[in-house]
């Protein structure tokens, strides 16, 4: 279903992959940037780039279950860190690292920019993902969109 590529001829990435490979016909969905907003769109780690990952990557988790995928299925995603300092984006890529998302390992940009979208925003990752079929359970057809 998704094929992962690391380049020999090219640098070893720490745990992503240079390149994934999706069959057609398969299921993807390209869900927007995860934000660090409760669910009452409260900023959460006010000036805390690290609790803002962790709110995101929650978030994310979140939008890939409402469409039937989950962290190991991400094929993609883009990192913004507002932040021009290494040990920052560093710090919050420690955090994507220990999140579900390696399990893949997929294919990442990590971004340094200069502001994102909310007061106070810090981090946001969009993300590109495989939705799996489902089985569809004994006596039921499967839905169709």
């Amino acid at each position: 279903m998704v094929q992962r590529v690391t380049v020999p001829g090219l640098f070893t990435p720490p745990v992503y992959a240079h390149a994934s490979v999706v069959e057609a016909g398969t299921k993807l969905a390209f869900l927007a940037g995860s934000v660090p907003l409760d669910a009452d769109g409260k900023l959460v780690g006010a000036g805390d780039p690290v609790r803002q990952a962790e709110q995101v990557l929650a978030n994310l988790d979140e939008q890939l279950r409402a469409v039937g995928s989950g962290m190991a299925h991400v094929v993609s995603t883009d990192v913004y860190v507002v932040s021009g300092e290494t040990a920052v984006l560093s710090a919050v890529w420690d955090v994507v690292e220990a999140s579900g998302l390696s399990i893949g390992p997929h294919s990442s940009t990590l971004l340094g920019v200069a502001c994102l979208g909310y007061t106070g925003q810090l981090v946001e990752i969009t993300a590109t993902a495989v939705v799996p079929e489902a089985e569809p359970s004994a006596g039921t057809e499967p839905d169709r969109v």
